[in-house]
């Protein structure tokens, strides 16, 4: 091995450093050497992505709101199927709502809603016009009444059927091509109409779940107030009936038909004989216009008697008293009690008109096959103060009113309607009568208290008088019409009516049934401790055939449990 000296190593070195590389001696002219590539071993860097990606509950909130406008849409534009029902054609519609039900539009007259299921869908059926071929049929032939309630059922579950698929096909397309517009893939869009589908269905399925025939026993009328008493119907038909569903829309039909009768003239209510329908109004605080509804609503409603629970002054002073005259002209006697914004003056004032009834201190009046007894409010506040103690004083004038009541029943006339105008007194008469009438809170309430007795307290029929305008909406005007069997006595339903107050102009009538008296309810055994009222004759046994030949239910509401005797 030759050894070569470093000094000579280091020579070599130099000379190989200073030399020109192939690449720098092919390279032009004038132009800068590049560097040498050399290869270097790098690891691959993860691209960051600018845009920013969306949350997955941003997407499924989106995708249901296309899916439920999809939905309403669809249905909107081909969700309605005509169908006619009887001799009426109307159109039927599934509408998205919150509380589900049944809105049945009679136009002009008014519409009528019912309580018939719990779901985020309402079937709307709109009566579009009456048949005049077979309207005149039903009234050449009265006869094919009687088969009008399987046709009225037929009609109207085939129209259901048909109302189903459609709204299927409305819903899916709607959402379907709404989702296809806003995502612009078919499987999103398709997914859309995948869930509209679903939610359709569950809606159906929670319908059919809480499916109520009975709501058509109760509806709610809303509109011209004169067509309220022929569409809503009779109180006593209804509690006589127990195929409910079919009998019922059957009767329905057939008032509708008589309201657009060819003669386009609404038809005479026509009360059953074996009621007696009582009016109850209460606070009507010097409100004018509270006279022509009374009158109104008694001759449209046949009103045997009005009641007054009070405070038909604001007052009670002298000057008020010339308000007070119409109570002689309108049509029915006129039974009333004073409240705290009566004097003695406003009731002696209407102790001398004609034609009125005033009860005070427990004493009973029979007025239109009725008894009544009451007790005056014996405190007199015109200027709304609270007076200490009041409450006390309310309890000792309704335990005196309980107290005149018992003495009636000991003597054999017991009283079947009392009236006391505040609540506070009207609860001491709790077990000694079937029904107590009150006011004073200026809204209605009903209730079954713990012996028994019925408290029915009104609303104002003056919709607050002149205090109507001191909140920011103004009070309604209230009555009722309560319909008890003139047999028994007993109450047997009652429509609570309700107008707009102060510058409005709305109606609404709504039917209530007491809960012995609802189809299907078990008959109680009449209670010892009130007896058949002396002069009147026991209404039929149960299972007793009625006049149309179907067997008559009890009717009525069961006398009350007695409490134990108090002493004076």
């Amino acid at each position: 091995m030759v050894r070569v000296p470093a000094a000579a190593r280091n020579a070599l070195h130099r000379l190989l450093a200073a030399a020109p590389t192939t690449w720098n001696r092919h390279r032009q002219p004038g132009r800068p050497a590049k560097a040498p590539r050399t290869r270097t071993r790098s690891r691959l860097q993860p691209v960051v992505a600018l845009v920013p990606q969306s949350n997955p509950w941003t997407r499924a909130l989106g995708l249901i709101v296309v899916v439920m406008l999809g939905a309403w849409l669809g249905l909107l534009v081909v969700g309605n199927v005509r169908v006619p029902v009887g001799p009426m054609d109307t159109t039927m519609t599934l509408r998205p709502s919150v509380s589900g039900g049944t809105k049945i539009n009679v136009s002009p007259l008014g519409a009528l809603h019912l309580d018939s299921h719990v779901a985020p869908v309402r079937l709307d059926v709109n009566v579009d016009q009456l048949d005049p071929v077979r309207a005149q049929a039903l009234v050449d032939h009265p006869e094919r009444l009687s088969g009008l309630q399987e046709e009225v059922a037929a009609d109207v579950g085939r129209g259901t059927l048909d109302l189903a698929v459609r709204s299927c096909v409305a819903v899916v397309a709607g959402a379907t091509a709404l989702g296809l517009a806003v995502y612009r893939r078919p499987r999103r869009a398709l997914a859309a109409g995948g869930l509209a589908l679903a939610l359709l269905a569950a809606s159906g399925g929670t319908a059919y779940a809480t499916f109520n025939p009975k709501s058509v026993l109760e509806p709610r009328f809303s509109g011209l107030l004169s067509s309220a008493p022929s569409l809503v119907g009779n109180a006593r038909s209804i509690v006589t009936e127990f195929d409910v569903y079919q009998k019922e829309l059957a009767r329905l039909v057939t008032n509708v038909t008589k309201l657009y009768d060819a003669t386009s003239t609404l038809p005479a209510y026509a009360p059953d004989p074996s009621t007696i329908r009582v009016l109850h109004v209460s606070d009507i605080h010097l409100n004018p216009a509270s006279w022509k509804i009374i009158a109104s609503l008694v001759e449209q409603y046949d009103v045997n008697v009005i009641v007054d629970s009070g405070d038909t002054m604001d007052h009670g002073t002298a000057a008020e008293n010339g308000f007070l005259d119409p109570v002689e002209d309108l049509g029915a006697p006129y039974v009333w009690v004073r409240g705290n914004h009566d004097s003695t003056a406003t009731q002696q004032y209407m102790e001398d008109l004609k034609n009125v009834h005033v009860l005070d201190d427990g004493r009973a009046v029979d007025v239109a096959g009725l008894r009544f007894a009451g007790m005056g409010d014996p405190q007199f506040t015109p200027d709304r103060t609270a007076v200490q103690g009041g409450k006390e004083v309310q309890t000792l004038a309704g335990a005196r009113l309980a107290s005149a009541l018992r003495d009636q029943r000991r003597a054999g006339t017991p009283v079947d309607i009392a009236v006391a105008h505040e609540p506070d007194a009207a609860r001491q008469t709790d077990g000694e009568v079937p029904l107590v009438l009150s006011g004073h809170l200026h809204h209605s309430e009903m209730e079954v208290m713990p012996y028994g007795t019925r408290l029915r307290i009104e609303g104002s029929t003056g919709g607050s008088g002149l205090r109507a305008i001191e909140g920011e909406h103004p009070d309604p005007i209230e009555a009722s019409i309560l319909y008890l069997d003139r047999d028994t006595r007993r109450l047997q339903a009652w429509d609570e009516i309700r107008l707009g107050g102060l510058g409005l102009t709305t109606a609404e009538v709504s039917r209530h049934l007491p809960e012995e008296n609802q189809p299907g309810a078990t008959p109680t055994p009449a209670s010892t401790g009130s007896p058949t009222p002396t002069g009147t004759a026991a209404g039929p046994p149960t299972g007793t055939p009625a006049p149309g030949g179907t067997p008559a239910p009890t009717t009525g509401a069961p006398p009350p449990a007695s409490r134990p005797e108090e002493s004076p």
